[in-house]
């Protein structure tokens, strides 16, 4: 079980929680989806989201946009 820190961490919105920074990731295998340490801005949680339900935060600069109606 592989378990990478993420340096510096990822800005990323994870679904159903709110936005926050993702400052590991966990690799169970390929029978298994990603599982992102990720810290929650508003509440101060820490969550472990399974792959689907992470998306990167917007970036202007890389031209990356988030469509509203996925959230």
């Amino acid at each position: 079980m592989p378990l990478t820190q993420l340096d510096p961490a990822l800005p990323v919105i994870v679904l159903d929680k709110g936005s926050g920074y993702a400052f590991a990731v966990i690799d169970y295998g390929q029978e298994h989806n990603l599982i992102w340490v990720t810290a929650i801005n508003e509440t101060g949680e820490i969550w472990c989201a399974p792959n689907p339900k992470v998306r990167m935060a917007s970036n202007w600069t890389m031209g990356r946009q988030i469509d509203a109606s996925k959230r």
